[in-house]
C-alpha cells in the first residue's frame, strides 16, 4: 500500500543577527515553518546562537571580515520545517534571495516518518 503522506524536509541554515529576522521572514513567506494538523501553526522555526569561523580566500568578498584574515563571530543557527519539497525548494530560493553572504550555508534533510 504506497503512503499518501507528503515529504517532510529541515531546513537550517547559519546567519547574522542582524540578518536573521529578514531570513525568518522570507522562508515563512514562502511556506516554511508551518505544522499541518489539528493545531495549525505557522511561523515556527527553532534558533540558537553560535559562533562561526572561517578564512575568506582572495576570490572573496565577505560580508563580515576580510580576505586573508581568520574571523570569528556570532551567527544564529536557524531550523524550520518545510511540508513538501516543493515548500523546500521555494524556502532556499527566498533564503539566498535576502541572505546577506554571497553564499549562504544551509542544509536540506528530508526526514522520515515512523
Amino acid at each position: 500500500m504506497a503512503s499518501t503522506t507528503v515529504a517532510r524536509f529541515s531546513l537550517i541554515f547559519y546567519a547574522p543577527p542582524s540578518a536573521v529576522l529578514a531570513c525568518k521572514s522570507a522562508i515563512f513567506k514562502a511556506g516554511a515553518g508551518c505544522y499541518p494538523g489539528p493545531g495549525n501553526y505557522t511561523e515556527c522555526c527553532w534558533s540558537t546562537m553560535g559562533t562561526i569561523q572561517f578564512r575568506p580566500r582572495d576570490a572573496a568578498n565577505p560580508h563580515i571580515g576580510r580576505v586573508g584574515a581568520l574571523e570569528e563571530t556570532p551567527e544564529v543557527r536557524v531550523e524550520a520545517l518545510c511540508v513538501g519539497e516543493d515548500i523546500a525548494r521555494k524556502a532556499v530560493a527566498a533564503l539566498k534571495i535576502v541572505h546577506p553572504y554571497e553564499e549562504p550555508a544551509y542544509h536540506v534533510i528530508k526526514l522520515e516518518d515512523f
